[in-house]
């Protein structure tokens, strides 16, 4: 249904945009975006419109008094696309595509395959002689082209109508040309001979072009099926029931009931079902989701609590405040749907490229058999045919198909090989841009779980004995503080024992006995509260406080028996790749949700000059806009669910192996390892690989600028050399073989 229109009386100008986005079907590469693009700009109305290849999704911002949603739909299918009415249709239509796609890679390669052993009789001499014959080649190589390749067709003819021209166009006239001219030789072979030409046939080009393009869109039809995991991931966080107080008591109700204003129960080990505050009850709740902080957060009366984040330890009750489309949980969710569908496709160097290419040569084909039928030797005809197969045979885009997509196989393997998991050649192509990096501090740059980093026993007790009885007590809590001074404490080799009479007082805070002696662990507060006298603690506290560390005081029978500071510490590679990365001109970010002290203090250690402190999710996002907004690439590195926005909305999203599923769906990259050295290694895998790419594209053309002349019949006048459409093909694969091997080498490259 349109969109109804505005008020009459306001100006276009002043009149705000709608916007709407839907998905797109059959598109295949990037001149397929920009021709959707072009044609939702020539419709009156439409202020801006943005394609993305990689998510099959349109987003238009238009005036809804000049234009709706149905004449924008019309335009797309105009253009010679589809248009998906929902995303559960767009999301069946594309794993249909990648179904379809599979079936036509496997009976393509195997008809391929025979194609190929019959064809090359020379070097296989054991095929049977049926399979040497033209006509039966004929018949093998027909569905091929003709049922294989028929989207080629389509999708050249689509690229004619809007005058251009991209790889459609390339795999069809390439293609067809050496299938032609293999159906003539096969029909006609005495034209030929009179022509003093051995009839050749070149079946086995055509089917094996088809089949490999045919398995390329496939590899990209896989990945975009996949570039949705991040929304269905987030999606799966929201919990499904909650339990509501009412006059008839506590039920559960699914989540789709619950309501402002509500009162909600929530116990040990349930999530949190929607945002809202305490009424009564105190807990621990796990707020990574949200913050990125491994440390959970003691909650008490009046206080928030935010929906999905996971409750450790209490029960307590809550009125909702924000249920729905409006929790914190599904605002980041259309951040990162956002996000996503606003990012512009790279555009393709070989689409560039085709786009000039390809009418090129069609002009240069054709120009070649006029002169040749106007002017030529006896027979004309013949030779004007011969000559115009040459260019278009020399012309063959098997090169150029084969020039991106088989050095980005490689560097994507090779960048497996180093724990890099790259997701797409748009973010291989990308990184080795960026001129700005933006760390996520907990999990990120540091190793996530708290450890004790500094234990200072009081005057009656040494070391070892103070993180034996403080570990002894701690044993008995599930806290992450808690149990970083038992492994601190077992490091050191203290005895750790099973404390009795254990109560947990307030998150980490504890106390029990342990071998007959009261053992207390808390805060200065709790301890003081106690009635303990900590004050000559209080120096080394303040000093250790200001460099971002937790205070554990720890308290014997009444005395006070030393203090442990706990800090999350800093991943030995961070320093490196930080130092590295700004040596080679980048400029470097930390962003964070913890407080400045803290951030500023982990940013000192890191090298770090430039800190963003009490950086909520969304603010994350709208940090790394205003970057772009200032003409920088920005590559994003996080690990967390709250991470996520930021990282789709980057020119390209780095995720650590690890940290949440949601971070990795959501990013471009993912470094298996959580080992930020690979951020160098990714940087530098993508410098080589588009050098690569450039190479291969050379080497592609290469063949093509000495070899189109030739086939024209520059040298006839001269030499009286003519380029055999068999020497043609030859040299076309030639152009072939130097492309692959120059793109292995990138398997050998040091990284």
């Amino acid at each position: 249904m349109d969109a109804p229109a505005l008020r009459s009386g306001v100006s276009a100008g002043e009149r705000p945009a709608v916007r709407f986005e839907f998905s797109v079907t059959g598109m295949s590469c990037a001149s397929c975006a920009a021709n959707i693009e072009r044609a939702l700009r020539k419709v009156e109305g439409v202020r801006e419109a943005n394609v993305n290849l990689a998510l099959g999704r349109a987003t238009v911002l238009y005036d809804a008094a000049l234009v709706g949603p149905r004449r924008l739909a019309k335009a797309v299918r105009d253009a010679g696309y589809g248009v998906a009415a929902t995303s559960e249709e767009a999301a069946a239509g594309a794993d249909k595509e990648y179904r379809a796609l599979r079936v036509s890679v496997v009976w393509g390669g195997l008809l391929a395959l025979v194609i190929f052993l019959g064809s090359m009789r020379h070097w296989f001499p054991w095929v049977p002689a049926p399979l040497q014959s033209f006509l039966v080649l004929w018949a093998l190589a027909t569905p091929v082209q003709v049922v294989l390749g028929l989207r080629f067709y389509r999708g050249a003819w689509s690229a004619l109508k809007h005058g251009t021209a991209n790889m459609n166009t390339l795999v069809a006239v390439g293609t067809s040309a050496a299938y032609l001219f293999s159906a003539a030789a096969t029909v006609l072979p005495g034209f030929f001979r009179r022509a003093g030409v051995e009839p050749q046939v070149y079946f086995d080009t055509s089917a094996v072009i088809v089949v490999l393009i045919l398995f390329g869109r496939m590899l990209e039809a896989r990945a975009k099926g996949r570039t949705s995991d991040a929304i269905r991931r987030l999606m799966g966080l929201r919990p499904r029931t909650a339990h509501i107080l009412g006059p008839e008591g506590e039920r559960e109700v699914a989540i789709e009931e619950v309501r402002a204003g509500d009162v909600l129960v929530v116990r040990p080990g349930e999530k949190v079902p929607v945002d809202g505050l305490i009424l009564e009850g105190r807990s621990s709740v796990d707020e990574s989701m949200i913050t990125g902080e491994s440390l959970p957060v003691d909650k008490g009366p009046g206080e928030e609590v935010v929906g999905a984040t996971l409750n450790k330890w209490g029960s307590f009750r809550f009125r909702a405040v924000r249920v729905g489309a409006d929790t914190a949980l599904a605002r980041i969710i259309r951040m990162v749907e956002e996000a996503q569908g606003t990012k512009a496709p790279i555009q393709r160097l070989a689409d560039v490229i085709a786009a000039r290419f390809v009418p090129a040569v069609l002009v240069l084909a054709v120009l070649t058999f006029a002169v040749w039928a106007l002017a030529g030797p006896a027979p004309r005809l013949v030779f004007a045919l011969l000559n115009f197969v040459a260019v278009l045979i020399i012309a063959c885009p098997c090169a150029m198909g084969l020039a991106t997509p088989t050095a980005i196989m490689v560097g994507t393997g090779r960048g497996a090989e180093r724990g890099i998991l790259i997701r797409s050649g748009e973010s291989l192509e990308t990184v080795h841009r960026v001129d700005t990096f933006v760390f996520d501090k907990t999990g990120t740059l540091t190793n996530g779980r708290p450890e004790v980093t500094d234990v200072l026993p009081a005057r009656a007790f040494d070391a070892r004995a103070l993180l034996s009885l403080a570990a002894s007590v701690e044993n008995g809590s599930e806290h992450p503080l808690a149990q970083a001074v038992v492994r601190r404490a077992r490091a050191e080799g203290a005895p750790v024992d099973n404390a009795g009479d254990f109560r947990a007082l307030e998150g980490m805070w504890v106390e029990g006995r342990v071998a007959g002696q009261r053992v207390l662990v808390g805060s200065r507060r709790l301890v003081e509260s106690a009635g303990i006298d900590v004050s000559s603690l209080f120096g080394p506290a303040e000093a250790l406080a200001g460099e971002g560390k937790t205070m554990a005081f720890v308290a014997v029978d009444g005395r006070s028996a030393g203090l442990l500071a706990l800090a999350d510490t800093l991943k030995p590679s961070a320093r490196e790749t930080v130092d590295k990365l700004r040596r080679s001109g980048h400029r470097v970010i930390m962003l964070t949700g913890d407080n400045a002290r803290t951030a500023r203090a982990l940013a000192v250690e890191a090298g770090i000059e430039d800190v963003r402190a009490d950086v909520l999710p969304g603010d994350k996002a709208e940090v790394i806009r205003k970057l772009q907004a200032e003409g920088r690439r920005v590559a994003m590195v996080g690990d967390g669910i709250n991470d996520a926005p930021a990282l789709a909305q980057a020119d390209v999203g780095l995720a650590l192996g690890t940290g949440t599923d949601v971070a990795m769906a959501s990013a471009d990259i993912t470094l298996i390892s959580g080992d930020l050295g690979t951020v160098l290694a990714a940087v530098e895998l993508s410098r080589r690989t588009i050098r690569t790419i450039r190479q291969n594209l050379f080497w592609a053309f290469v063949y093509n600028v000495v070899g189109i002349p030739v086939a024209a019949g520059a040298l006839y006048p001269f030499l009286g050399l003519l380029l055999n459409p068999m020497i043609a093909s030859a040299a076309m694969a030639m152009s072939s073989v130097s492309v692959v091997t120059n793109s292995l080498r990138l398997r050998r490259a040091k990284i």
